[in-house]
C-alpha cells in the first residue's frame, strides 16, 4: 500500500492492484483494515465468500426473469484488472468496471468454406497457422470447418483470437461467410456493470462515497442493490470486541458470539416502506431510528453514520463461523425496487417481475469516525453522534436544565371512534365517543390530585370521523366528543392547569372516506395498485383483508394536507400538535411516470416538519426517525430496546444516549404493553430515563368490544388510576434531579444490572434480578433500583 491522503489526525493508503484501503490514526496508532489483512489463510470461508473477503463493493442485479445475481469487485473487477484510481482533493477515486468485454469463441466464426479456411492459412505464419488448425475441424460429409469450442479454451483461446486478427479477418467477411454457408451467430453482449468509491479524508473521519451517477448497468439487468465495505474494520477470531447495530434502541453482538445457527442481522433504516414490503404478521420488531453501525474494539472503535442515501440502506451484520472468520457490519443500498404482478389466464398463473422506472435519486455516503481506546465503547460513540447531530442542526434546541417541572408524564386519551350500528336491519356507521372534552377535563383533574405533574396529554380522535379519521384537508371537529367549543373550552382549561395539549392527526395515512380517492391520491405499488394497509388481527396473528383497509398517503400531497392541516388548526391555537406518522413512516409513491422514492419521500417528509415548526406548533411524535429529530420536542414510543434477534447480545440505550437532555421521550402506553410487572416497566423508566406513559378513555372497556379498535382492551382510566400516580411519583422522585439532563455513561454492571450516569453526575443502578444484588459495595433489592452521585 502506498499513502494517498493525510491531515493531522488521518492518513489513508491505498493498494492500486486491489482496491484495499487502510486508514491509520495517528493518536491511537490503529489502523483501520477495508478488506481483513490475513483473508488469504481464513479456514473457513471458500469460494465466492473468500473472494467477497477481498472485495470493497458487492453489486445484487435482476436477470431477464427478475432473479437476483452477483457481481463482486474482486471476482469481477480487480481479476480482470478492470480498476482505476483517480486522485481528488483529500482522497481518492478508484473506479471499477464489472464484467469483461474480452473476446471468447462465440467472436469467432461458427464454421469456414475450404476456400475461407486456406485463405486464412496463406496470410499466417506456422504460430498462427497452428493455432487455425488446431480450432477447426474439417466435416468431410459438408465439406466445411466446423469451429471446436471445446479446445478454444485459455492460451489455445487467445492464439486464435490472435490468429485472426492477423489475417484480417472482419465482421464484412464473417458476413459474408454466414450468408454463403448458411449459417447464423449471435454476438453475445457482455455483462458490464460501472460504479466508483470516492474515499476522502474529512478531520478524523474517512467519507466514502458511490456517486449515483457512476452506477451504470445494462437496461435488462437493473441493479438491485450495492453493498459497501463489507469488512471494514472486521473483527477475527482472535479479536474481543462488539458489533454495533440500531435496531430499535440500540444492541450490541459480541464477537465469535457462536450463534451461527440464528439467522444474521439484517434491518431497514427507517423501517418498511409500505408501498413495497408490509409485516402480513403481528410480531412487531423495533424499528432503525438512526442510521449508525459500527464497530468496537479495545484498541479503538469506528462509527458509521450513514450521509446520503439512509432511506434507501440496509444494516447488516454476522459473526464468525458461518461464512468466513470474521465479525463484521455494513451497509448495503437500495438501487432499484421490484415487485411481481401475477397474471391468470387459462387457469395457469404466470409472475411478471415490475421494476423502479428509475435508480433511487441519491448518492450512498457513509461517514466513518475513529475513536481512540478511551472513546472505544458505545457510550463514546453516542457522545459523539450527539456533538455531530449538534452541529449540523439534527436535533432541537437543548432544553433549559433549570427549568424543573418534573419529570413528564405521557398521556393518549382517545375521543371517539368510527362503530358499525344497525337500523332495522341495516348497518351504518356511528361515532361512538369514549373521552368527551369534558370527560377529559375530568381524567386531568383526578390526575393532578393524585399529584401527576408535567402532563403531556395526546388527544386522538377529535375530527374528521374519529380515530381513524379523514384527512385533513379540511379539519372539523367531531360533535361526539364536544365540536369546535369544547375544543377551545378544553384548550383553555390545559392551559389554565399548565397541562400541555397535543391534538392528534395523521397526514401519511388515509381511510377511504369522504375526501379521499384511493386511486388518485392513494401511493402506488410497483404492481401499479393503490397501497392499502389492512389491521392486524392479534388473535390470528395476521393482517385481516375481510376488513376495510387505509391507504399510504402520497407523498405528493403531504405538502398540500400539511398546509390545509395548519390553516384550520391556527384559530384554535392549540400550541402544539401530536404526528402519528410523519416522523414514524417513510413511503414511496410508485404511480407510472410520477415516481417518488423513497429517499425523494424523505425530503418531503422533513418539509413538512420545517413547515410546522415555522407555524409555531411545539411537535409530539411517533416513533423519532432521524431525520424528523430536529423538529420534535416530544416522542412518544421512542424505542426502549432491541427487537431480541437471538443474534443480539445485548439492548443498549444508544437512541436514548444521543437525545436526551433535547427531547422528552417515553415509549409504549404500560396498560398496553408486555410488561407485566410494574416494577419491570419502572426499571426501564430509570435506566432509559423516560417518562411515564398511560393510554385511556374515559367510558368503560367494553365500549371498543366488537369493534375495529379492539386492540384498546385495557384503557379505562379508573383502572389504572392509582398505579399511574404511583408510577409517576416513584420515577420521579428518582430522577428529578436530572429531568433535562443528558446521560453522560451507561454501563452493564453484570447480568441484570444496569447503571446510567448523567451529565451532573447522578446515577441510577437498576436491578431487573429477581434477587438482591450487591454493586460497587452497595445492595440492591430485588427489582429495584438506587441513586447517588455528587451532583454538579
Amino acid at each position: 500500500m502506498k499513502g494517498i491522503a493525510e491531515n493531522d489526525q488521518l492518513r489513508m493508503f491505498a493498494d492500486e492492484l486491489t482496491g484495499a484501503i487502510a486508514v491509520l490514526h495517528k493518536r491511537s496508532g490503529q489502523i483501520w483494515h477495508s478488506n481483513p489483512p490475513e483473508r488469504s489463510s481464513d479456514g473457513v470461508a471458500s469460494g465466492i465468500n473468500k473472494d467477497l473477503l477481498s472485495a470493497q463493493l458487492k453489486i445484487e442485479y435482476y436477470n431477464s426473469f427478475g432473479q437476483l445475481n452477483a457481481v463482486n469487485s474482486y471476482t469481477d473487477s480487480v481479476r480482470h484488472k478492470q480498476i482505476k484510481f483517480q486522485a481528488i482533493p483529500n482522497g481518492v477515486r478508484v473506479s471499477y468496471q464489472f464484467g469483461t468485454d474480452e473476446k471468447t469463441a462465440q467472436d469467432l466464426p461458427k464454421l469456414l468454406s475450404v476456400e475461407r479456411f486456406e485463405e486464412l492459412i496463406g496470410k499466417l505464419d506456422n504460430t498462427g497457422q497452428r493455432a487455425i488448425r488446431i480450432s477447426y475441424r474439417l466435416d468431410k460429409e459438408k465439406n466445411v470447418y466446423q469451429r471446436s469450442d471445446g479446445v478454444l479454451q485459455g492460451i489455445q483461446l487467445t492464439r486464435a483470437l490472435k490468429a485472426f486478427e492477423d489475417a484480417g479477418y472482419t465482421e464484412e467477411l464473417l458476413a459474408e461467410d454466414m450468408a454463403e454457408l448458411g449459417f447464423t451467430q449471435d454476438k453475445p453482449e457482455p455483462t458490464i456493470f460501472l460504479t466508483s468509491i470516492e474515499y476522502t479524508l474529512d478531520a478524523g473521519s474517512l467519507v466514502v462515497n458511490v456517486p449515483a451517477s457512476g452506477i451504470r448497468y445494462p437496461d435488462e439487468y437493473p441493479v438491485s442493490a450495492i453493498s459497501l465495505l463489507s469488512f471494514f474494520g472486521a473483527g477475527g477470531p482472535e479479536d474481543e470486541g462488539s458489533l454495533f447495530v440500531p435496531d430499535g434502541s440500540g444492541a450490541l453482538i459480541r464477537f465469535n458470539n457462536g450463534k451461527t445457527k440464528y439467522p444474521a442481522y439484517q434491518q431497514s433504516v427507517y423501517g418498511q416502506d409500505l408501498t413495497t414490503n408490509m409485516i402480513e404478521n403481528a410480531v412487531r420488531e423495533q424499528t432503525v431510528r438512526l442510521p449508525v453501525f459500527g464497530i468496537i474494539k479495545e484498541e479503538g472503535a469506528f462509527l458509521g453514520i450513514i450521509e446520503k442515501g439512509a432511506a434507501a440502506a440496509t444494516i447488516n451484520a454476522d459473526v464468525s463461523g458461518r461464512l468466513n472468520s470474521y465479525n463484521y457490519v455494513y451497509p448495503s443500498f437500495t438501487v432499484i425496487n421490484k415487485g411481481d404482478l401475477t397474471l391468470n389466464a387459462g387457469g395457469q398463473k404466470r409472475s411478471l417481475p415490475m421494476f423502479q422506472e428509475e435508480p433511487m435519486k441519491t448518492d450512498f455516503t457513509v461517514r466513518y469516525v475513529f475513536l481512540g481506546r478511551e472513546d472505544a465503547s458505545y457510550t463514546g460513540m453516542a457522545k459523539y453522534y450527539q456533538e455531530y447531530l449538534i452541529d449540523r442542526g439534527g436535533l432541537p434546541q437543548a432544553a433549559d436544565t433549570s427549568e424543573q417541572e418534573g419529570l413528564p408524564f405521557f398521556l393518549q386519551l382517545i375521543g371517539s371512534i368510527s362503530k358499525q350500528q344497525h337500523f332495522v336491519g341495516v348497518p351504518y356507521r356511528k361515532l361512538e365517543p369514549l373521552t368527551t372534552f369534558e370527560q377529559a377535563e375530568a381524567i386531568v383533574n383526578r390526575m393532578i390530585e393524585r399529584g401527576i405533574g408535567n402532563i403531556k396529554l395526546k388527544y386522538s380522535g377529535w375530527f374528521n370521523g374519529g380515530l381513524d379519521h379523514k384527512v385533513p384537508g379540511k379539519i372539523a371537529v367531531d360533535e361526539a366528543v364536544g365540536g369546535a367549543k369544547g375544543l377551545r373550552d378544553f384548550i383553555a382549561f390545559a392551559r389554565e392547569q399548565g397541562v400541555s395539549f397535543y391534538p392528534d392527526v395523521a397526514l401519511l395515512t388515509a381511510n377511504t372516506a369522504d375526501g379521499f380517492k384511493e386511486t388518485k391520491e392513494a401511493s402506488r405499488t410497483l404492481r401499479d395498485v393503490p397501497a392499502a394497509v389492512y389491521p392486524l388481527d392479534l388473535a390470528l396473528n395476521r393482517r385481516d383483508r375481510d376488513k376495510s383497509p387505509s391507504f399510504v398517503v402520497s407523498p405528493r400531497l403531504v405538502a398540500h394536507y400539511t398546509e390545509a392541516m395548519l390553516d384550520d388548526l391556527r384559530p384554535f391555537e392549540t400550541g402544539g400538535i401530536s404526528l402519528r406518522d410523519l416522523a414514524d413512516q417513510l413511503n414511496s409513491d410508485y404511480r407510472e411516470h410520477k415516481q417518488i422514492d423513497r429517499a425523494e419521500s424523505e425530503g418531503i417528509s422533513v418539509q413538512a416538519l420545517n413547515r410546522i415548526r415555522e407555524a409555531g406548533l411545539s411537535v409530539m411524535a411517533d416513533g423519532g426517525n432521524a431525520y424528523a429529530l430536529p423538529f420534535v420536542t416530544n416522542l412518544t414510543d421512542a424505542p426502549m430496546g432491541s427487537s431480541g434477534f437471538k443474534i443480539e447480545d445485548e439492548s443498549i440505550p444508544f437512541y436514548q444516549m444521543v437525545i436526551r437532555g433535547f427531547i422528552d421521550y417515553t415509549g409504549e402506553p404500560f396498560n398496553l404493553s408486555s410488561y407485566t410487572n410494574e416494577k419491570q416497566y419502572l426499571l426501564k423508566c430509570l435506566e432509559y430515563g423516560a417518562g411515564v406513559y398511560f393510554e385511556w378513555i374515559y367510558a368503560p372497556n367494553h365500549q371498543v368490544k366488537d369493534t375495529e379498535f379492539d386492540h384498546l382492551y385495557a384503557v379505562n382510566y379508573e383502572l389504572w388510576l392509582d398505579k399511574a400516580a404511583g408510577l409517576y411519583r416513584e420515577t420521579n422522585e428518582a430522577l428529578k434531579n436530572v429531568q433535562h439532563a443528558r446521560i453522560a455513561e451507561h454501563e452493564k454492571l453484570e447480568e441484570g444490572v444496569y447503571k446510567t450516569v448523567y451529565e451532573n453526575g447522578f446515577y441510577v443502578i437498576v436491578n431487573y434480578n429477581g434477587e438482591p444484588v450487591s454493586v460497587e459495595g452497595k445492595a440492591i433489592e430485588a427489582e429495584s433500583y438506587l441513586t447517588g452521585g455528587e451532583l454538579s
